[in-house]
């Protein structure tokens, strides 16, 4: 039985001898070295074209130092947010002709072997979201000239940060709840040392316990939607005159888990107890949530950080940086109007 003869991948070699001239001129060539003639190029090029040609990613790792990998490290893959995120960076990073390789994706801190990783890979910078860093992982990026981009987060050693003003998205919650009528809250928090959630909490808190208003008591919503149904379950528990007007979830997907235990408890959002989130994942804008909740600017956050990591990549001596974006708030059907009020 005939076999079709195999093809060889293409090389700078079988291009030089395709081209008849040496390794080094299509090389040169290829890089768009103006030494070398503009028809040469060209034909080169469409050589290159022909032969099915691409650069051996490894060679270019040796000869210049970077890889053209980036890490990337991802929150928990129970909260959509961070499919989200998911999305955003990889459609931006495509666009910039950026490739990223995920290093670790879950709750808890990066681990110093999740850092070393990033030299094994030889990734040429990290982007992080909702992670923490020890300082020892910190370190290790600067002291192997790794630079650090931090999404979502605040900042940490070595490493800039562009997050969402939680504070103030917290703050317009509660303005947004008061002008409903509201005036007594409980919140359902993420648990841990989240500095997102305690900003969405302090900046609720300033707001709404003025003129009266109360916060009843804070409840562990552990980020997840199980959480969320479980501190839902203990709100429906409560006599119905201890009971809040509303909860403040500092995320949707616990203020979805709250909504259904309300409701499997006979109770009526928003007519009984109103519920805002946080995040505007698009799991809440559904019709059997619809939530009110205040939209993080993802879009321009990831361009910012990747703006950053790019630009520290090609230039080590750029001084770290923080910077908070202003978020919306969407007012959906899970809270009371204020207009109606």
């Amino acid at each position: 039985m005939d076999h079709p003869p195999s093809r060889s991948r293409a090389t700078i070699v079988t291009l030089s001898r395709l081209a008849g001239v040496s390794a080094s001129t299509v090389s040169r060539a290829l890089k768009g070295d103006a030494r070398i003639s503009k028809a040469t190029r060209l034909r080169i090029a469409s050589l290159a074209q022909e032969a099915g040609y691409m650069p051996n990613a490894l060679a270019r790792t040796l000869s210049s130092g970077k890889s053209g990998l980036l890490g990337l490290v991802l929150g928990p893959r129970t909260n959509p947010f961070y499919a989200m995120l998911l999305e955003e960076v990889v459609s931006q990073a495509a666009a910039r002709g950026l490739r990223f390789l995920i290093l670790h994706a879950g709750a808890g801190p990066i681990e110093d072997r999740t850092a070393e990783a990033l030299l094994q890979y030889q990734v040429d910078g990290c982007l992080i979201s909702s992670a923490d860093m020890s300082s020892r992982a910190a370190e290790i990026c600067a002291a192997n000239a790794v630079p650090v981009v931090m999404i979502n987060r605040v900042p940490r050693l070595h490493a800039s940060a562009v997050s969402c003003d939680n504070a103030d998205g917290g703050r317009r919650m509660a303005e947004h709840l008061l002008a409903g009528g509201h005036r007594r809250a409980i919140i359902v928090h993420t648990g841990g040392a989240s500095s997102n959630g305690i900003d969405r909490d302090r900046g609720f808190t300033e707001v709404f316990c003025r003129d009266g208003a109360r916060v009843l008591d804070r409840l562990d919503g552990r980020s997840i939607y199980e959480g969320g149904f479980e501190a839902g379950l203990r709100v429906a528990a409560m006599p119905a005159a201890a009971r809040p007007d509303c909860v403040f979830a500092v995320s949707d997907i616990i203020a979805m888990g709250v909504i259904d235990a309300l409701r499997l408890n006979g109770l009526r959002v928003p007519d009984d107890i109103s519920v805002a989130g946080f995040d505007s994942i698009p799991e809440g804008a559904r019709p059997a949530y619809d939530i009110t909740t205040f939209e993080q600017p993802l879009p321009a956050m990831v361009r910012r950080g990747l703006d950053w990591l790019v630009g520290r990549i090609a230039d080590a001596t750029i001084p770290d940086e923080a910077v908070t974006l202003r978020g919306t708030l969407i007012a959906r059907g899970s809270t009371r109007n204020p207009q109606a009020c």
